[in-house]
């Protein structure tokens, strides 16, 4: 299509026009002009992979490690190769936005969506996401920063105002936004749903125009977040370009109105209308059809890139007397709750049906020459196990019949199935499905399969539901959650908390499951104040009751002759999940007690937790060998296996700080909503800011990580320029040079990290900040030369509240070069005069 002449079609646009063209025409798309030939755009998620338009039964997709693993890569070039795939990704999916990625900074490690963030620092976090989106803007595709800004919590996301400083808005939440965009300059930003200092983002003037627009000179679209929009004229004239999704709440009539009323002036409508203009033919050359049908690529390369990207963010975090890598050659006990479940990603907005998953035990399996035995050890489940898989069809298949009426069950013989699929997971989430036979919101669908256990037992069995829903087993009714029901947390705080019943059943025995469901409105819960996502969703799920001393039992006297014992404990997306903080930062329930007497019976355990953000370790000083392994996405397993084995050397670093306890969080007394505000009391000190200012000791630093060899860095050299005219725009470039070599037998790769300490003041700053790092890979004995270059202004400064600008003070600032292990290169530099600047 040839590129659209922006400012004409604005000249031929009626009004009527140009209000459809600010609000989205459905769930993912923007409204399509076809007399102007204006398409439509389709958007998707995409924090770890693109979804599609379809969270229910859609086709599946790649799912990449969580943000906070590909944080922990610390590698701009892989960060680079994933957002190709990510942009190659969309275009399969006929998606010209993405929607991610997410660059909010981690100030607790209970928010919800932190795993969706690189990284507690702006440095880190900035820099990674514009290489992120440098990529897979080559490939035509729009990339969406989000969500702009102190997004940071899911405790009454849409209601709560973000309360803080100036200078904690410049230099810690608004910094990896403006970083990002020195290296690329998305197509698009999304607002967050909060409030920033009393005003929701979506309508907030200083931070979409003043900052955003004027001040970083940024002229690209800005969406909201599904739902987040608030007004219509204050969000029109503060520089929201659409609203989304579609149909449109506050546009529409409205809007027209407000612009024949002068509430909007109409060049302000066409500035709204020209951003999106020039987004359609921002995404042009990536030839994406209108509409287009959804394929699936899984190509041997993606797999391979994948596989790499989930074994290069493993965090070794202890190995005491080399006790990792384990030997090929011997029997291996494989423990936990996480060990036969792959937990590739975190909940909400990031989930996906992903094209196939590697759980941690597979991973190991395939690598191990001996025998390999298993015990669960714990469950870690939130709620009952999906009992999807564990189903059959009555002609055989793996899952269940879904079939859709519009008739009430009590309807007998005179229903009529207007819909049948078979499905697998014994979830859905029914936004985006879409039926022309059905004739309202209010539907009913009926889920039938076989379950023939394997033991014999008391089983209990879950339902959670948006709407309502009973399971029954050979006709009678196990499970009622149609009445008198509660809120929970499921489905991004729309579902209920989940009713359970039991049954006993006998081994061999096959057993009809019958799940009864009817959409949202056939619930009697009061969801005024909560938003809709449509006619609803289930759950259902079921596992044979087993006390927990019983699996710790049996799994401690398996450990107690092992030759080699991994435990494979974490978190999962019920756990981590959009629309919902944690309570405390401790594994679930019997992970802490499984671990600490296993440990005790075989104290060679390797200890490998999986989850997004940091997790209590009470029984931390017991263990030889502990992994950070994330949610991995479809290789999580076998990255896992590749540097328990030491096919791979880890590498990462931790891009978040892991605190002993809940409490030495400096978001601790701040955090979740009170009376519809969050108080920032932090300030700036976030994260490792925080923990070396006040001397509390961590579990983990910030950028700690261990290898299976050692580096020595030796001959640090600082080269600056002189302080002139030439360089006042862009920043007079410092660079350190330092020679870096592998001093162990084993290949590896080292991140080295360069931070900037500045001078005494009457201004309280951090002891040290990130501002540069680079990996490189090393041969046993092979020595190079790395170069880190930062700009002075962006190493020096801090924002002055009183003159609303930058500063880098005068004065001599120490530069600190860090790798893996305690040795430290120090050099300095000079700031010759005090300056004040504005911009990117």
């Amino acid at each position: 299509m040839a590129p659209i002449d922006v400012e004409k079609a604005i000249e031929e646009l009626t009004l009527g026009e140009k209000v459809a063209l600010t609000a989205g025409r459905d769930f993912w798309h923007t409204a399509p002009i076809p007399r102007l030939n204006i398409p439509s755009l389709r958007m998707s998620d995409g924090p770890n992979g693109v979804r599609g338009t379809r969270f229910f039964n859609g086709v599946p997709a790649a799912c990449m490690p969580c943000a906070t693993a590909l944080g922990a890569t610390w590698d701009t070039d892989l960060l680079s190769q994933v957002g190709s795939l990510m942009g190659e990704e969309a275009i399969a999916k006929g998606a010209h936005i993405v929607l991610g990625p997410t660059i909010n900074i981690q100030r607790s490690p209970l928010g919800g969506r932190g795993f969706e963030s690189f990284s507690e620092d702006g440095t880190l976090s900035g820099t990674l996401a514009g290489h992120f989106c440098d990529a897979m803007q080559k490939k035509g595709v729009a990339a969406t920063l989000k969500h702009f800004v102190c997004n940071d919590q899911e405790h009454e996301r849409m209601a709560v105002s973000s309360i803080l400083t100036e200078r904690a808005l410049r230099e810690i939440y608004l910094l990896p936004f403006q970083l990002a965009m020195r290296i690329c300059r998305s197509a698009c930003i999304m607002t967050a749903y909060n409030k920033v200092n009393g005003t929701h983002v979506s309508e907030n003037k200083k931070l979409i125009d003043d900052i955003l627009r004027k001040e970083w000179g940024w002229d690209g679209l800005v969406m909201s977040d599904w739902f987040g929009t608030y007004s219509t004229s204050d969000a029109i004239n503060a520089g929201l370009d659409i609203e989304m999704p579609g149909k449109s709440r506050w546009r529409g009539e409205a809007l027209a109105h407000a612009v024949s009323s002068n509430k909007v002036a109409q060049f302000k409508l066409d500035e709204r209308v020209r951003n999106i203009l020039n987004l359609v033919n921002f995404v042009d050359g990536a030839d994406i059809s209108e509409d287009a049908v959804e394929t699936a690529l899984n190509r041997p390369e993606d797999q391979a890139l994948m596989r790499r990207a989930a074994s290069e963010s493993v965090v070794l975090l202890k190995n005491e007397n080399a006790n990792l890598p384990l030997k090929k050659d011997s029997s291996l006990l494989v423990i936990g709750p996480n060990a036969k479940m792959a937990a590739y990603c975190g909940g909400g907005s990031a989930s996906l049906a992903p094209y196939y998953t590697v759980s941690p035990f597979d991973g190991v399996s395939a690598k191990c020459k001996g025998e390999v035995t298993f015990s669960q050890g714990v469950y870690s489940h939130k709620e009952l196990p999906l009992i999807g898989p564990l189903l059959k069809t009555a002609d055989g298949k793996t899952g269940f019949t879904f079939k859709v009426y519009n008739e009430h069950p009590s309807a007998g013989t005179e229903r009529t199935v207007v819909d049948e699929l078979q499905l697998v997971a014994s979830t859905g989430f029914l936004m985006d499905y879409i039926n022309p036979k059905i004739h309202s919101k209010t539907y009913y669908v009926d889920m039938e399969g076989y379950f023939t256990p394997d033991e014999s037992g008391i089983y209990e069995f879950g339902v959670t539901v948006v709407g309502t829903g009973r399971l029954l087993i050979d006709g009678e009714i196990v499970v009622d959650n149609t009445k008198n029901q509660k809120q929970g947390s499921a489905f991004f705080g729309t579902a209920t908390i989940e009713e359970r019943g039991e049954k006993e059943l006998h081994a061999g025995q096959t057993y009809k499951v019958l799940f009864e469901f009817g959409t949202s409105p056939t619930s009697d819960l009061d969801t005024r104040g909560v938003v809709s996502f449509g006619p609803g969703g289930f759950r259902f799920g079921g596992t044979r009751r087993v006390s927990q001393e019983e699996l710790i039992s049996a799994a401690v006297e398996k450990a107690k002759s092992a030759e080699q014992v991994v435990i494979f404990a974490g978190l999962t997306s019920e756990w981590e999940t959009e629309g919902y903080d944690r309570d405390d930062m401790d594994l679930p329930p019997g992970s802490d007690e499984l671990i600490s007497r296993v440990l005790a019976a075989n104290p060679r355990t390797v200890v490998v937790i999986q989850s997004g953000t940091p997790v209590t370790m009470p029984w931390v000083n017991d263990a030889r060998s502990v992994v950070q392994a994330w949610f991995g996405g479809n290789e999580c397993g076998n990255g896992i296996a590749d540097v328990l084995y030491g096919d791979v050397n880890p590498c990462a670093k931790l891009p978040v700080t892991f605190p002993r306890r809940l409490q030495d969080n400096p978001s601790y007394l701040n955090f979740r909503s009170e009376r519809g505000r969050v108080l920032y009391g932090e300030d700036i000190y976030v994260g490792y800011r925080y923990f070396e200012k006040s001397d509390v000791a961590p579990a983990f630093p910030f950028g700690h990580g261990l290898s299976y060899t050692t580096f020595s860095r030796s001959d640090l050299q600082i080269k600056t320029v002189p302080e002139d005219k030439k360089y006042q725009e862009s920043g007079e470039p410092i660079t350190a040079t330092v020679t870096v070599t592998n001093t162990g037998s084993v290949a590896g790769a080292e991140i080295i990290q360069l931070w900037v300490l500045p001078p005494k003041t009457d201004v309280n700053r951090p002891i040290r900040e990130l501002k540069a790092f680079q990996k490189v890979f090393l041969q046993p004995g092979e020595s190079k030369s790395v170069e880190l270059v930062v700009e002075k202004k962006l190493a020096t400064s801090w924002w002055d509240e009183q003159r609303d600008q930058w500063i880098s003070e005068k004065g001599r600032y120490e530069v600190l070069i860090t790798g893996t292990g305690s040795e430290e290169l120090r050099g300095e530099f000079e700031v010759g005069k005090t300056r004040f600047w504005l911009g990117l």
